[in-house]
């Protein structure tokens, strides 16, 4: 089977390489898999994983079973969790080694991939292959930041930052939950494709750099009840700034590194809770499968072409997200 494989390299990122086929062991399932979706931590990882297969996120065809298998068969279509480990219950270091992709655990760039049975979920019938692949990091991580544990209610006030895969479908969750958004951007064309898919209200950063005054200001002077930050240092303080008093942050971003200086002092006078979100279990993929959106896929690279979906998400034009299709 062809696969992919990390150079340790920015140019180029991937070499393509020739492994044996899979046999799956007894409580694992073979993917042929059909499409595979990109996130920033694909970029992040490029440089730490070298000799290892990249992307944790992808969907396609079960084409053997192990001998203990019993509530999967060939032929179904499935897709597979980010943490296969993690089916459900809380958070652990064991389960988040089982992450696709990373430096330690390969992903599904490969015509091929092993699993444990346990680790996916079935595709609806409606729902496409490219569709799927785009749930299990980017789908799931959004609603993990939305519903997780104290979720965002009818009427209520979302902020999302930027109009990657992890906001775009936020704020298509939110909608369908009956809240009002504000989302950021750069761009005017992406913001106008935000209101299509329902944004209430856009905010250029670029030309508004107070954008956290904007959302005091469409907030009547209260602020967000929730904002989801997908950035990090860099824009947290003023995340911090233009939530209410009580409001929640959920933080995943780190589009702006990992280190900065953080305003706790809003953070103890406003009473935010300030949550960090790393995904989420299996269970919560399967629980996404069954709500009707449907996910926004800026560009279908052809597999021979993953180098260039690479460049295309290095680059940050896309609105959405980027998928590669076997």
């Amino acid at each position: 089977m062809k696969s992919y494989t990390l150079t340790g390299h920015t140019h180029p990122i991937l070499a393509l390489t020739e492994r044996p086929d899979l046999i799956a062991k007894p409580d694992q399932v073979i993917i042929e898999m059909k499409a595979a979706s990109l996130n920033y931590r694909d970029l992040l990882v490029a440089e730490l994983a070298k000799g290892s297969v990249p992307l944790s996120d992808g969907a396609g065809v079960i084409a053997a079973v192990g001998d203990d298998v019993k509530n999967y068969k060939v032929g179904d279509r499935v897709v597979i969790g980010f943490m296969p480990g993690w089916t459900e219950g809380e958070y652990s270091a064991e389960k988040k080694a089982t992450s696709l992709g990373g430096p330690d655990v390969n992903g599904v760039l490969a015509e091929q991939v092993a699993v444990a049975a346990s680790g996916i979920t079935l595709i609806p019938d409606e729902m496409s292959f490219e569709e799927a692949s785009t749930l299990p990091c980017a789908g799931v991580t959004a609603w993990s930041a939305l519903f997780e544990r104290r979720p965002l209610q009818p009427g209520e006030t979302l902020l999302l930052l930027g109009t990657g895969g992890v906001s775009i479908f936020a704020l298509q969750l939110a909608k369908a939950s009956g809240a009002r958004v504000i989302i950021t951007s750069s761009s005017d064309d992406k913001l106008a494709r935000a209101r299509q898919l329902g944004a209430d209200h856009t905010i250029n950063y670029r030309s508004n750099p107070e954008w956290a005054d904007e959302v005091i200001r469409l907030t009547d002077g209260i602020g967000a009840d929730l904002a989801v930050d997908v950035a990090g240092p860099a824009t947290l303080n003023s995340t911090l700034k233009a939530v209410r008093c009580g409001g929640r942050i959920s933080l995943m971003g780190v589009l702006t590194g990992f280190d900065g200086n953080i305003d706790t002092g809003s953070i103890l006078e406003k009473r935010i809770t300030l949550q960090g979100i790393y995904v989420g279990p299996v269970s919560t993929l399967n629980a996404l499968t069954k709500v009707k959106i449907k996910p926004f896929i800026d560009h279908v690279f052809p597999f021979e072409q993953a180098e260039f979906a690479y460049t295309n998400l290095r680059e940050k034009n896309h609105f959405g997200k980027l998928v590669i299709k076997f």
